[in-house]
């Protein structure tokens, strides 16, 4: 297989991914948890439900992959930050990109918000949530500690940046989710990354 085959299959692969988890927290949204099946979400995917389970385990990971899928692009993002920035910086601007995309105004958009109220009624959802999320942190550490120079086997600073930016990020998606999507989700990024820049001074 040459390079260009492997890159048109794995395209292909998060493409059927994405349109899968797109379906699943779609009907999850409308119809609530319980009430969706894994052969509804592959059929409004345009796939089986055997290929469903060559991509998620079970229905509450695809629901809640919109939500946890987000490694890659901020992998990518810390990777195309300069090197010289301040890693804060890097996370905080990569957080702010990752969270809101081009023309996505003061926050994110209205079906991710229907998702968030969603996931957070479910305590099944919110398990599921927060073990993608801790993957997520787990190859973010890595990429941390090659920037900053540190050695994630030993080393605590990888971790606890990684550990402490994922915070920020579920916080104050939480408090804009809470606010029905009123707040300034900018604002809350950019007072969070702040506050731990600052080493967290009292209010």
């Amino acid at each position: 297989m040459t390079v260009v085959e492997l890159g048109l299959r794995e395209r292909k692969k998060a493409a059927t991914r994405a349109a899968l988890s797109r379906a699943a927290a779609r009907l999850a949204v409308r119809r609530g948890v319980a009430a969706v099946t894994v052969e509804e979400i592959a059929a409004a995917a345009g796939v089986s439900p055997r290929t469903f389970h060559n991509y998620f385990p079970g229905k509450e990971e695809a629901i809640v992959a919109p939500l946890t899928d987000g490694a890659e692009a901020v992998i990518a993002g810390l990777r195309a930050r300069p090197a010289g920035e301040p890693i804060w910086e890097s996370l905080r601007r990569v957080v702010r990109d990752v969270l809101l995309p081009s023309g996505a105004g003061g926050g994110v958009d209205t079906e991710t918000l229907a998702l968030l109220r969603t996931v957070k009624a479910d305590p099944s959802l919110v398990a599921r949530q927060l073990c993608g999320l801790g993957e997520m942190q787990r190859r973010i550490t890595e990429v941390i500690a090659g920037r900053t120079g540190t050695d994630p086997s030993r080393d605590l600073h990888p971790h606890l940046l990684a550990g402490a930016a994922g915070l920020a990020l579920r916080t104050t998606v939480d408090l804009w989710a809470d606010s029905g999507g009123t707040a300034d989700l900018p604002a809350l990024i950019d007072e969070a990354f702040e506050r731990l820049r600052a080493g967290l001074p009292g209010p």
